[in-house]
């Protein structure tokens, strides 16, 4: 594992008037090495307070994070084999996007021979490398979102952590970036990010995590939530025979004598065998499968 998120509480407490709030309520979840893993939640879920706890700049007020041996014996190894991209990096309006991602190169002491060679082969499939010479304050919201990732990952780290990293940029920016995420998870890394676009998550992950309200929802992989998901429906596909709309949900006529129907999954039997017993032929039985988004949102409504 490259993490192991165990029993996390997080209680915030301003002053001995107020009252506290909990963020984080004794959640555990693990990133296994080499996987991508998109962490899902409404805001105030306690996603970024996740990922901050992760990174070390709040601690937790019980339960504790641990590292996989492939990051590192030390603090510092970990740290050197962690690549972060905050929710709201800054940026030094005032640098060129080069100079820029050499400063965050040295940071993390890269070489600039190094970063040299990063810049020449990332700088184009992030589609920034025609805007490094100009300052930073003439960048678009996405262009800054590409800068940042790309500093994210100079110092080749083993683990990358983004928080809502896809956020604010239009739907060419997010195929854009989706489709560099994918080429960083490819070339070995692994991937833990939040975001709340769901179709993102289900594009491109393999794994899931679901917070909401400070507890963990569901930890595991994004076919077995989908398949696992209750209350399924079937379209069945039928030729000729009587009309069964008393059965199913909905009834839709197609041309060439063909009835699409919705049906439940405990009447898909009967259905069938009414079907084919009124002359119909049975020829495309599939199963309604909801996408992500429509679990999450349904998870979110659940009270």
């Amino acid at each position: 594992m490259m993490i192991n998120f165990s029993n996390v509480t997080k209680i915030f407490k301003s002053d001995l008037l107020a009252q506290q709030f909990t963020a984080l309520d004794c959640v555990s979840f693990q990133v296994p090495e080499g996987s991508m893993v998109g962490f899902l939640g409404a805001n105030g879920a306690g996603k970024t307070t996740s990922l901050k706890i992760i990174m070390d700049f709040i601690r937790p007020t019980s339960g504790e994070v641990q590292f996989g041996q492939t990051l590192g014996a030390s603090k510092l190894e970990i740290r050197k084999n962690l690549g972060f991209l905050p929710e709201r990096p800054y940026f030094y309006p005032n640098l060129t996007g080069e100079e820029f991602l050499y400063f965050m190169g040295a940071l993390s002491e890269v070489s600039r021979n190094d970063i040299a060679r990063e810049l020449g082969y990332w700088a184009p499939r992030f589609r920034v490398d025609h805007a490094l010479k100009r300052e930073l304050k003439t960048y678009s919201k996405g262009m800054l979102q590409r800068i940042g990732f790309l500093a994210t990952i100079l110092h080749h780290p083993k683990l990358i952590i983004l928080d809502e990293p896809l956020s604010g940029l239009d739907p060419i920016g997010r195929k854009e970036l989706k489709d560099v995420i994918i080429e960083v998870h490819r070339r070995g890394k692994t991937v833990f990010f939040s975001s709340h676009i769901v179709p993102d998550v289900e594009e491109i992950c393999d794994r899931v995590i679901f917070l909401k309200e400070g507890k963990l929802v569901y930890d595991g992989s994004v076919n077995a939530l989908l398949v696992n998901e209750q209350e399924r429906d079937f379209v069945v596909h039928v030729r000729g025979g009587h009309e069964l709309s008393k059965i199913a949900k909905t009834t839709v006529a197609l041309p060439d004598g063909v009835h699409r129907y919705i049906v439940p999954a405990p009447v898909k039997d009967q259905f069938i065998g009414e079907a084919m017993g009124s002359g119909g032929n049975v020829f495309s039985l599939e199963l309604v499968k909801p996408s992500l988004e429509e679990i999450f949102y349904q998870t979110q409504g659940r009270r």
